[in-house]
């Protein structure tokens, strides 16, 4: 019935402040950069098992949301989709985890596998930098001891990196900032 997707964790690597243009990234940075946005892409999927699961309490399930919130830029969304329909359906993505928590089965697996880098990072006008990683998400939901539905589907997440600034004893440190962005569906098969 749903497809689901998740990514979670947060990452931040201090460089030297290059001034007004963004950097040009070296490839020690890039590879440290792009090891962190895998991260949070797996810490994402760890969060979705725990919102799926029909182990998991509501209150811990709402506090779970929360810090998978803070894993996407602002008004990202996510592509639903099912073997039912070829329609794939968008949801912002707090309303896309409180529908996997609700879901009407009785027990939900989800799996992530396949993930990597499809495409490298590139330069945005406004000085940051974004990329796609793809993965592959198995779904299955069991009523009772019935597989009542399954599909695999093939996602790709926007990736967002930012050089921000936070001050530390008085210091100014600059950092990157990875952040999730929209997850398309590009494919969905049984």
């Amino acid at each position: 019935m749903l497809t689901i997707f998740f990514m979670t964790s947060y990452y931040s690597l201090a460089q030297e402040d290059p001034g007004p243009e963004a950097p040009e990234l070296d490839f020690d940075e890039k590879l440290k950069i792009d090891s962190l946005a895998l991260e949070k892409v797996k810490d994402l999927k760890a969060y979705i098992s725990i919102i799926g699961s029909k182990e998991t309490s509501f209150s811990e399930a709402s506090r779970v949301i929360e810090r998978a919130l803070e894993l996407f830029s602002e008004g990202s969304v996510v592509g639903v989709s099912s073997l039912e329909s070829d329609e794939v359906e968008t949801y912002e993505m707090r309303t896309y985890f409180e529908r996997l928590m609700a879901l009407n089965y009785d027990k939900v697996e989800i799996d992530w596998y396949d993930i990597q880098y499809i495409s490298d990072l590139e330069i945005t006008p406004d000085g940051k930098y974004v990329g796609v990683i793809t993965i592959f998400q198995r779904f299955q939901g069991t009523i009772g001891d019935k597989l009542m539905y399954k599909d695999v589907t093939k996602k790709d997440i926007t990736v967002f990196v930012e050089k921000k600034q936070m001050q530390i004893d008085g210091d100014v440190i600059d950092f990157w900032d990875v952040l999730l962005g929209d997850i398309v569906v590009s494919e969905t098969t049984s």
